[in-house]
């Protein structure tokens, strides 16, 4: 008999790992109260830099996003730029041109010329929008969560199209972490389950059980109280938010390692553990990746 009820287990949790991914599912509407618009001001100076806390300094002051790009804000520089030409439609992408990089011969490299590389896909199911063949519009509900199923390319293009630009890896990691201390999280030294969004960290928009782990709204761990779940205030020391979770954040620097043509990220995801959330963790892909949970911001 027990041999009989462990089967029976087993057989349930394979059909449970078979059923279908509700990739869009209805998900509850908060305010966070935060501006996607606004900018945080980061002074040059010295700052620790990287696991070892090594003395680095950045010679200038510059400005950085307190939130991710969101859908919103996606959707309208797409309307924009299709509607001027500058992003072009092909087969199932929008596309638009990228003078390129050197390219060194290097193992493993690939070769990155000037041409058209893709920005979003047009229609696939875990993206945050639509696209009717004229105009993109945003999926009810996720216009205040994170741009994410977004390249390099795709990041790049939207900070540049405003005189914008991606952060380097130092701005990003002196914008997370001040230039204090050497603390491994923006907050602090240590991470709550209600500091970020990350794996299990059982806020609104997770349910494991059938579509996993969602986004949450910019800003969202702002310190508010949302339907019963109350979260920690987590701004990095310059007042930025989602510097850790929700979604890993593209990076601007084109070769991090002569012979690699992949681009970092920082700041962990919605579906990575506590560890990954860690300032100096990298995470990389090639420019042309994209997926649900990778997004990103702008320095200027």
């Amino acid at each position: 008999m027990k041999r009989i009820v462990l089967t029976l287990g087993l057989l349930l949790v394979l059909l449970a790992a078979c059923a279908p991914v509700d990739l869009d599912p209805p998900i509850p509407v908060y305010d966070t109260g935060m501006d996607p618009e606004a900018w945080a001001r980061v002074p040059a100076g010295t700052f620790y830099h990287g696991q070892e806390a090594e003395l680095e300094e950045i010679p200038y002051d510059y400005e950085i996003m307190v939130t991710p790009v969101t859908v919103a804000q996606y959707v309208d520089f797409l309307n924009a730029a299709l509607n001027d030409g500058t992003v072009l439609l092909e087969g199932e992408y929008a596309v638009a041109f990228y003078p390129g990089d050197p390219f060194h011969g290097k193992k493993h490299e690939i070769r990155i010329d000037p041409g058209n590389y893709l920005l979003v896909p047009l229609n696939d199911p875990a993206s945050r929008f639509t696209f009717d063949g004229q105009r993109f519009a945003v999926k009810p509900g996720w216009e205040n969560h994170p741009m994410t199923n977004v390249s390099w390319f795709g990041a790049w293009a939207y900070c540049g199209s405003y005189g914008w630009r991606l952060p380097t890896e130092l701005e990003w990691e002196k914008a997370a972490r001040g230039s204090e201390d050497d603390r491994p999280f923006p907050w602090g030294y240590e991470i709550a389950r209600n500091n970020a969004n990350f794996y299990a960290s059982r806020d609104p928009f997770e349910d494991m059980s059938s579509y996993g782990s969602l986004t949450t709204p910019v800003g969202f761990y702002n310190g508010r109280a949302y339907g019963g779940y109350q979260t920690l205030d987590s701004a990095s020391p310059y007042g930025l938010y989602d510097m850790a979770g929700n979604v890993w954040q593209w990076i601007g620097d084109v070769q991090p390692q002569e012979g690699f043509s992949d681009r970092l990220m920082h700041g962990g995801s919605r579906n990575t553990y506590d560890m990954d959330l860690r300032i100096w963790v990298r995470n990389s892909a090639p420019p042309m990746y994209y997926g649900p949970a990778v997004g990103f911001r702008c320095v200027r």
